[in-house]
């Protein structure tokens, strides 16, 4: 396993984020704990869950899985870097309504939210608690003082963020600067082949302000990931992928033919074209199997050389370079 350092923080985490949105919904909880198992074994450090992942199961399900998971003992908490979320709603687990002050980022409901992810986590401090999206209603005054007693209390260690804009970025940045904190060391957002919005202003507000990018949906939801191969050798396909791929079949087809140029599965060059991109951290993997989270480990042997990912600039053109040069002088 590679490490790194998380955005200017001396945190170490793996290249590769185990994602857990799966656990629950798509994935029982034994395969879950099997697969947690098999990422520590690999080496792979950093977990990534949410308060409201678990699907058809409920809001909270996937951090119990979790909680039961580190409850099983040897070290598994004291060699995960735990990372979670709070901003959405937790209807469906354990309220009947959409009671005020139980989503967003108010002071009260980052206690609240924080204090009861720790109850279903089965255990006493988070490493990265992450804000899933801008809050517009609440003042970042707010919300540091509140992150600034959950750190003085020693239930989280580091903040970050997720779908932010550079703007967001910015804004979080010089408030918690004002406060003499250290701010966000993280940002996660949709960043992919297919999807290179972030270069424009979230990726360079991250790099200046030393915050690290772990990119979401680093295959585009399956798109990139041999979709094409995998329907000639009769497997199926969800139909969201169906129906984008009614839509970008061409480009998909180049995509898998210079992939099997290389002599590598389209999935892990996905990934390791992320890897190559400066200022991201990690990658988010989302398995469903042990054997899937085996198979992405490929990607950090890759070396994509330059006129490679030349190629796929032009296949996949991004934003045009960072604001405002992309739209400017």
């Amino acid at each position: 396993m590679q490490y790194t350092k998380l955005g200017r923080s001396g945190l170490s985490v793996s290249r590769l984020v185990l994602g857990t949105m799966n656990f629950g919904q798509y994935t029982v909880e034994e395969d879950a704990h099997s697969i947690l198992d098999r990422a520590l074994g690999h080496g792979m450090n950093m977990v990534d869950t949410a308060n409201m992942y678990g699907g058809t199961a409920g809001p909270g399900a996937t951090e119990e899985i979790i909680g039961r998971w580190f409850a099983k003992g040897g070290d598994r908490r004291e060699r995960t870097v735990l990372a979670t979320k709070l901003y959405n709603s937790m209807k469906g687990f354990g309220r009947s309504d959409n009671w005020p002050n139980t989503t967003h980022l108010s002071a009260l409901n980052i206690r609240e939210a924080c204090d009861a992810s720790l109850r279903r986590l089965q255990t006493d401090h988070i490493d990265i608690y992450q804000m899933h999206h801008i809050d517009r209603d609440t003042p970042f005054d707010e919300i540091w003082e509140a992150f600034a007693v959950l750190r003085q209390q020693g239930k989280v260690t580091y903040f970050g963020s997720s779908n932010f804009a550079g703007w967001h970025l910015a804004q979080a940045q010089e408030a918690a600067r004002g406060r003499g904190m250290l701010g966000l060391v993280s940002e996660q957002s949709l960043y992919n082949l297919r999807c290179r919005t972030v270069e424009l202003e979230v990726l360079p507000a991250a790099r200046a302000y030393g915050i690290g990018l772990i990119p979401w949906s680093p295959l585009a939801g399956g798109l990139l990931g041999g979709v094409l191969r995998k329907a000639k050798e009769g497997r199926r396909t969800g139909p969201m992928v169906t129906s984008r791929l009614e839509k970008e079949r061409a480009t998909v087809q180049q995509w898998e033919d210079l992939c099997a140029e290389l002599g590598e599965h389209p999935a892990d060059v996905a990934l390791a074209w992320l890897l190559h991109q400066p200022g991201v951290t990690a990658p988010i993997i989302g398995p469903r199997t042990v054997d899937q989270l085996d198979g992405s480990l490929r990607a950090l042997e890759i070396n994509l050389a330059a006129d490679f990912l030349a190629r796929l600039d032009v296949l996949f053109p991004g934003p045009g370079g960072p604001a405002p040069e992309a739209y400017a002088w």
